[in-house]
């Protein structure tokens, strides 16, 4: 939607461009008293009060300095009436909110499109909270959302953002009253985007291919099996259909994708708060993919419960990835450095402690006939079917970190995007793999 562009917009008191990556890429600084603006690609975190400084492009290309208070009157002199009070009271109470001025909280906004579709869905659970209505909920999603489109307009920002669903904003209160928020999950948490949905499936058969099977259990007809951490739950759903009489249960924070089996149920739950099952309640209990989400401090009590809840001669299996792709080229190198210092930052495994100790946290648990195998994936279509479904998985996994990267430590997306393109080429030319360890025991009894 095109935007309305006013005039008399006042310059960056200083502005310099390198190469020739165009205006949208110049990058400016803008002191006053001891507080300093930095403005890098297109859109910047600004924190001056009422002075935020947001770059853009004139219809003429030209690059201008926009404050965040008159991109707000920008946007509020397109409508009149009660429109326009309407518009206002939503970046009021937006702002009451982030306990900010207007402007400030504007500028944290427009910072990033992960911080800003975070922003967007926490203020949600909070109106929620407050018992709004759901007109009036939608209203102030949809004046943040209309802003944004105007900043993009502008060419303040080179993103758009989508009102959550209630059904994204319900999950979401639910998944904090359960959890506090706190849960240290690496990957932007999203319970409709398709896109991870995918992404955890192609991890799924990638290992399946390997392996050759779900699991390494010598499973024979076990009457009740749980998937902790289960994701998407196919995982889950392929073993219920390998043993029809067989009760599946996946656990996780939100719920698995649809049509569910007949003979599955989901359970909504932090595993760091304890399984919500009794003593000895699963034939198989298996658990993946989970150092992104359990800090390395929290694993021996983890898996301490996966063994409470397994019935005497039941087996537990834990299979978990490494924490970087080798061998690796410059830009493989980069990225696992930001994957590794993202995870130092929220406690979690960041050189490999976890993959590399699954067989002693099942020991020290009480498991017997402990047994472990590290299986190497081959990253690339260098390694056939296998490597190609890795690509998929290691690309869009790097994809939707780039955002993150850019709220937590200020690297550019568009930065991290070139990375992960060189990256898929350096796979190819040094044959990478990524290896995974596969960790059995079994409950005395």
């Amino acid at each position: 939607m095109p935007g309305t562009f006013l005039p008399e917009v006042q310059a960056l008191p200083t502005l310099s461009c390198t190469g020739d990556r165009g205006p949208e890429w110049c990058s400016s600084s803008h002191r006053q008293g001891q507080s300093t603006i930095s403005v890098t690609s297109r859109s910047c975190s600004l924190e001056t009060s009422g002075m935020a400084c947001i770059v853009g492009s004139d219809v003429a290309g030209r690059t201008v300095g926009v404050g965040a208070e008159e991109l707000v009157e920008r946007f509020l002199a397109r409508w009149s009436g009660r429109t326009r009070q309407a518009y206002a009271t939503s970046l009021e109470e937006f702002a009451r909110f982030r306990g900010k001025k207007r402007a400030d909280a504007v500028a944290e906004l427009l910072a990033s499109r992960e911080s800003g579709r975070r922003l967007v869905l926490d203020f949600a659970v909070e109106l929620r909270r407050r018992g709004r209505a759901r007109a009036t909920v939608r209203s102030r999603l949809s004046t943040l959302s209309s802003l944004i489109r105007l900043a993009g307009d502008l060419r303040v920002v080179d993103w758009s953002l989508e009102v959550p669903s209630e059904e994204d904003v319900a999950m979401e209160q639910a998944h904090q009253d359960t959890t506090g928020g706190d849960l240290p999950y690496l990957l932007p948490r999203h319970p409709t985007d398709l896109g991870e949905i995918d992404r955890l499936d192609v991890q799924h058969y990638a290992l399946q291919e390997q392996l050759g099977a779900n699991y390494t259990a010598p499973l024979e007809q076990p009457a009740r099996i749980l998937d902790v951490g289960c994701g998407t739950g196919l995982w889950s759903y392929e073993l219920c259909a390998e043993f029809p009489l067989a009760r599946g249960v996946g656990l996780d924070l939100v719920p698995s994708k649809p049509p569910w089996p007949a003979t599955y149920d989901f359970v909504r739950a932090n595993l760091l708060h304890g399984l919500p099952f009794a003593d000895d309640s699963f034939d198989f209990v298996h658990q993946r993919a989970m150092a992104f989400a359990v800090p390395v401090g929290s694993w021996q009590v983890v898996v301490q419960d996966l063994i409470r809840v397994t019935r005497p001669g039941g087996w537990v299996e834990l299979v978990e990835g490494s924490t970087e792709f080798v061998p690796a080229g410059a830009a493989t190198q980069r990225l696992n450095e930001l994957v590794q210092r993202l995870s130092r930052t929220r406690g979690l495994d960041s050189i490999g402690t976890v993959s590399s100790s699954l067989d002693q946290y099942l020991t020290r648990a009480g498991a017997t006939e402990v047994e472990t195998r590290t299986v190497p994936l081959p990253v690339g279509e260098w390694g056939g079917r296998v490597g190609s479904l890795m690509a998929t998985d290691g690309r869009a996994l790097f994809m939707r970190l780039a955002p993150v990267f850019e709220a937590n430590f200020g690297i550019p997306e568009r930065e991290c995007r070139e990375l992960v393109t060189a990256m898929h080429q350096e796979w190819e030319e040094h044959h990478t793999t990524y290896s995974v360890a596969i960790a059995l025991g079994r409950k005395p009894g």
